[in-house]
């Protein structure tokens, strides 16, 4: 569908991208990753024809469209309705409705055959474009993502940016292009959306193409990962777990053969040295010599998953209870927030507090920090020594200060080693430091943010939204951060995986309440799916006579239900096949590691062809794999 061949491109002389190739099929579900600034937006923009290549070229085929959400579409603003611009993707079936609207129009006055003529043939098309059922499409869809019925007809301009840009995802949906571009979705979504969204990505029929630091929604969603690094696209066959698992095989592949290299290397060296003067040697020295100069040289493994190790200083221990609530209640005019509702945050509590937008998660944070005005009584507990970080922190930050220089004046009484120790930590190395904060990425400003809250020798942290504009990496450190940190904290978030590996309790607001969940997110949402189901109306059995059409009778159910058990069986069969190729594949590459392997061109040629014969098996065993589990969906 897409081809990607030797593309270059260069940014002021550096190169983003340097023969990078990558082939697109028309059901990849890839999930682009990578390190903030190594071009995962640009090459988006470069599928998408908005930047040219230096070099290389993007073939696509005459049927591929491409639809692409980014950041740019926060700006635009209408005054028509939310409604109006999702159903803007039905170009086709609009411009007939208004056709239609015309000619009906007219027939008010001169009803002629010609004017019938033209309206049943309209109609007809119309119909062939199922554009009868657009509207309830498109009311689903924006439904779906969080939009409430009374908000569809609201004009576009009313809504924030993130917002705004529910809209605009809505519409790409509803267009149904070859390829999707979804540049970091999840940042403007709340957690009820992400999921909905996941379930709808899994089923599109095109091709998918994912930036996003949601680990949990990549797994959910992708069935191939390509990593931009070095300049290059590395394509995983597999989702992001998968990626993490091969890609230390292959990093340990190379390290071996990167050594191997080394100490062959060694030896050569040695030997011209020793012989370079001995006339009876010149020509093995030669030839020595010049096997050096043709040698491809392999790369060491350059760590790229620093581990935090950070002690975090408390000028003093809090009390048994950091913050009691009690009876306390919160209106904006007719719209309540809390009523009547307690809750108590104790010491070591590693709260997360989670759920859909507008039910009030930013405003309970406010509360807690005494920041809001409630009825009730708030009571804060002693020696609480509180920090409080939110996106809008980073507009505190002073633009002309030094990187070292903000957290000098952050009041933290630590030396420049120990900052300079802090910001290491947070990817900061060397002159970085000296960079001014108006010249830092968002991603990079948050870590700053970051760096300064943890360093506050507070007790008691709130955060909301911590890992917007984060990559995975720096996801990872305040992860660890979190871990080590001994004090109590309370944070929203929407990243799945990022509460499950900090959290100890999980809060929600439900029926204007503050309820708590003791246990981790997981736990957490495994007893929410057990409450779902039983919370669903147990429907007695009815009797099958005069059944409506389209009710199965019990033959048919139990028919459907055996089919049903024949196709997992053979899904189980394939999955065991699955494992065992990969479990074959793994020990080949590790053999093609080994010094005797490595030296030994026929063994090597050997073992490279063992490996591609199993990754046509593997490719062969996915296809059947992805049609089993289509005929399984269908049929639970």
């Amino acid at each position: 569908m897409i081809s990607i061949n030797n593309l270059s491109y260069l940014i002021g002389g550096r190169a983003l991208f340097q023969n990078a190739a990558l082939h697109i099929k028309p059901k990849d579900k890839i999930g682009l990753i990578g390190l903030n600034g190594t071009g995962k937006s640009t090459l988006l923009r470069l599928i998408d024809e908005e930047f040219e290549p230096s070099a290389g070229d993007i073939s696509k085929s005459k049927d591929c469209s491409v639809g692409f959400l980014n950041q740019d579409l926060l700006s635009y603003i209408t005054e028509d309705s939310i409604l109006s611009v999702a159903m803007q993707a039905f170009k086709e079936a609009m411009k007939l409705q208004r056709t239609m609207d015309q000619l009906l129009q007219q027939m008010e006055t001169d009803y002629e055959d010609s004017l019938v003529e033209k309206l049943t043939k309209a109609q007809e098309q119309f119909e062939a474009l199922d554009g009868y059922a657009i509207q309830s499409k498109a009311e689903e869809l924006l439904e779906g993502i969080g939009f409430k019925t009374a908000d569809l007809n609201r004009p576009l301009k009313e809504f924030s940016g993130g917002w705004r840009m529910r809209v605009m995802l809505a519409k790409l949906l509803l267009e149904k292009p070859s390829l999707l571009m979804l540049d970091e979705p999840t940042n403007h979504l709340d957690l009820p959306s992400i999921k909905w969204i996941e379930s709808y990505l899994k089923t599109y029929e095109g091709a998918i193409i994912i930036v996003s630091h949601d680990r949990k929604f990549l797994n959910n969603v992708i069935n191939k990962t390509v990593e931009v690094a070095q300049s290059k696209l590395n394509l995983y066959s597999g989702n992001y777990s998968f990626y993490l698992k091969e890609k230390e095989l292959r990093s340990e592949i190379q390290k071996n053969a990167f050594i191997n290299q080394q100490q062959q290397i060694k030896q050569t060296e040695k030997f011209i040295e020793r012989f370079r003067s001995k006339a009876t040697k010149a020509r093995q020295v030669q030839s020595r010599v010049k096997s050096l100069d043709r040698m491809d040289m392999i790369e060491n493994v350059v760590d790229d998953n620093p581990t935090m190790n950070f002690k975090f200083l408390f000028k003093q221990k809090s009390g048994r209870f950091i913050i009691e609530l009690d009876d306390i209640s919160k209106s904006y005019g007719d719209l309540h927030i809390l009523k009547n509702t307690s809750a108590t945050i104790e010491r070591g509590d590693k709260i997360a507090l989670i759920g859909a937008n507008g039910k009030g998660k930013s405003t309970m944070l406010r509360v807690i920090s005494g920041d809001e005005n409630i009825t009730g009584e708030r009571k804060e507990g002693h020696n609480v020594i509180t920090s409080f970080y939110a996106q809008h922190q980073l507009e505190a930050l002073n633009v002309e200060n030094e990187i070292l220089e903000e957290l000098q004046q952050a009041g933290s009484n630590k030396t420049e080693m120990e900052l300079r120790g802090v910001l290491g930590c947070f990817l900061f190395s060397d002159e970085d430091v000296f960079k001014k904060i108006k010249v830092l990425s968002g991603g990079e400003k948050s870590r700053v943010a970051l760096a300064k809250s943890l360093i506050s020798e507070a007790n008691f942290l709130m955060m909301d939204e911590p890992t917007n504009h984060l990559d995975f990496l720096s996801v990872n450190i305040l992860i660890q951060a979190l871990q080590q940190y001994l004090g109590t904290f309370v944070i929203v978030s929407h990243d799945r995986h990022f509460i499950s590996q900090i959290a100890n309790k999980i809060w929600y607001i439900e029926d204007q309440k503050i309820k708590e969940y003791p246990g981790t997110y997981e736990e957490y949402e495994h007893w929410q799916e057990t409450r779902t189901l039983k919370a669903k109306p147990q429907h007695k059995k009815e009797n099958t006579k005069d059944k409506p059409k389209g009710v199965k009778t019990k033959s048919q159910s139990v028919a459907q239900e055996n089919e049903l058990k024949k196709l997992q069986k053979e899904l189980l069969s394939i999955e065991k096949q699955i494992n065992t190729s990969e479990d074959a594949k793994s020990k080949i590459e590790a053999a093609m590691a080994l010094p005797e392997v490595y030296g030994d061109f026929e063994q090597l040629e050997k073992k490279n062809k063992a490996l591609q014969n199993i990754d046509q098996e593997l490719e062969s065993f996915h296809g059947a794999w992805e049609l089993l589990a289509e005929k399984i969906d269908a049929l639970s």
